[in-house]
């Protein structure tokens, strides 16, 4: 399917900002600078004295809290439910809302639903957004998305508000099932309670709900417009990105499930009855990708466990989604790359369909992108530590600072206890991790290089020693 298509019917009468836009900046620009200028506007109004119960929580908390919100992280070096009040956890949940969905998707709707349409520079900026959109009207693929979105928080506000109406009264009840519904389909993991969800360990209802919601936001709107047109409308064929993204998703929760499992069945599942384990497991696999949830102490599990997180934090959601990392079709395409190296194979074929090569490249150099950036920001959270005490107390926080930099870097908002020790270079570090790992570590050097210029030839090629 081709992206251009995902602007046929739109109008194209420009507005003065989109002609403005059009000379100055360029879609990754924009897109960048659209959640940047969220999160410093969001920063400033959790810095607010209204927004905290003790006044002012400072500017690099705030600033910190507020990228978190705005990237659907969900670390934080505040209590959430202590530190803020009901004014600063509104502002908060907004911050998240817009974050998980985009900016620039609210801005085009108010656009269409105001009848002024989109010029052709807004429509680029929209296309490098909905990469792989369905031949639809821009207007339809917008309102599935708000109604989706809509549709799947509002049930699982229902589901949480009957199970918390048992805890606290209704109205309490309600407020705390719509902010951990709205925080779990963003994949932004806050709560409201001090530890998580660890409280609602073997809870049926809460764990069914959440990793509904966190799955459902997860595997990207396109994903889910496709499913929805296969089993309510005439849609047959579901893409190689769908399929791809549901393989790649069903596969990482069920694995990710039997090695939790395996390393902490005699540690953190210990003593649990067996359906508590297995919920734990299911839990703890769903939500590592993208949520940070979490229903047992992530700072006491295994080893094993610890690296098993930091994978599946890396590879973390699916394109088109609320979640971060360098996403399940990544982590898809290079087992195909690999497989087909090993096969002999000259392309690589997914469905009957061959894969072109520009997109497994950009696979390639995203990844690998990546684990600079992660290696940058471990580098800069170890140089700037202070205190480090023993050798043994040194080793394990480099362990942690690892873990802190994937689940900054793959929005996911895991920690193991660390977050709130974090000095303001540490932070700083990590606040500009979660804007990398929201915006896209390729998207985000686009936007600071200068417009590439095509080269009119090309040198001749030479053959280099690999392996």
């Amino acid at each position: 399917m081709h992206p251009a298509r995902l602007m046929d019917g739109v109008p194209r009468r420009g507005l003065g900002v989109g002609r403005w836009v059009g000379r100055h900046l360029s879609p990754e620009r924009t897109f960048a600078l659209s959640f940047a200028g969220m999160i410093l506007g969001g920063a400033v109004l959790l810095d607010l004295p209204i927004s905290s119960p003790a006044g002012a929580i400072g500017w690099v908390d705030a600033l910190f809290t507020a990228t978190s919100a705005v990237c659907v992280t969900g670390l934080s070096t505040i209590s959430v439910s202590e530190d803020l009040s009901r004014v600063g956890q509104g502002i908060l949940l907004g911050l998240v809302q817009v974050g998980g969905l985009g900016i620039l998707t609210f801005s085009a709707m108010f656009f269409i639903i105001l009848g002024r349409g989109l010029d052709t520079k807004e429509q680029d900026i929209l296309r490098s957004v909905f990469l792989y959109a369905p031949r639809r009207d821009l207007a339809d693929v917008l309102k599935f998305i708000f109604v989706s979105t809509a549709l799947c928080e509002g049930a699982g506000t229902l589901v949480l508000w009957v199970r918390f109406c048992r805890e606290v009264p209704w109205d309490e009840a309600l407020y705390l099932a719509a902010f951990h519904a709205i925080s779990a389909f963003n994949n932004a993991g806050f709560s409201l309670f001090r530890d998580s969800l660890v409280g609602f360990q073997g809870d049926a209802a809460v764990n069914v709900t959440v990793m509904a919601l966190i799955v459902a936001g997860g595997i990207g709107f396109l994903a889910l417009d496709e499913l929805y047109r296969r089993v309510f409308g005439n849609h047959r064929r579901l893409s190689v990105h769908t399929r791809i993204v549901l393989i790649a998703s069903a596969v990482l929760i069920a694995a990710g499930a039997g090695l939790f499992f395996l390393f902490e069945r005699d540690r953190a599942l210990s003593g649990l009855p067996w359906p508590d384990r297995l919920w734990v497991c299911l839990f703890q696999s769903v939500t590592a990708r993208t949520a940070g949830f979490n229903t047992v102490d992530i700072g006491a599990l295994a080893n094993g466990t610890i690296l098993l997180l930091v994978a599946l934090m890396f590879i973390g959601a699916s394109p088109g989604s609320t979640g971060g990392g360098v996403k399940t079709t990544s982590a898809g395409l290079l087992f195909m790359i690999l497989w087909s190296r090993l096969k002999g194979f000259e392309d690589v074929h997914a469905f009957n369909r061959t894969i072109p090569r520009d997109i497994l490249q950009r696979t390639i150099a995203l990844v690998l992108a990546s684990l600079m950036f992660i290696g940058f920001t471990v580098s800069v959270l170890v140089l700037a530590e202070e205190n480090a005490g023993s050798l043994a107390q040194s080793r394990q926080r480099l362990a942690e600072y690892i873990f802190e930099a994937v689940s900054a870097f793959g929005t996911v908002g895991l920690s193991m206890n660390l977050t709130p020790t974090l000095n303001t270079p540490q932070k700083l570090a990590v606040i500009l991790t979660m804007f990398a790992g929201r915006v896209g570590v390729l998207t985000l050097a686009f936007s600071l290089a200068r417009n590439s210029v095509r080269r009119p030839f090309r040198y001749a090629e030479e053959g280099v020693m690999v392996g």
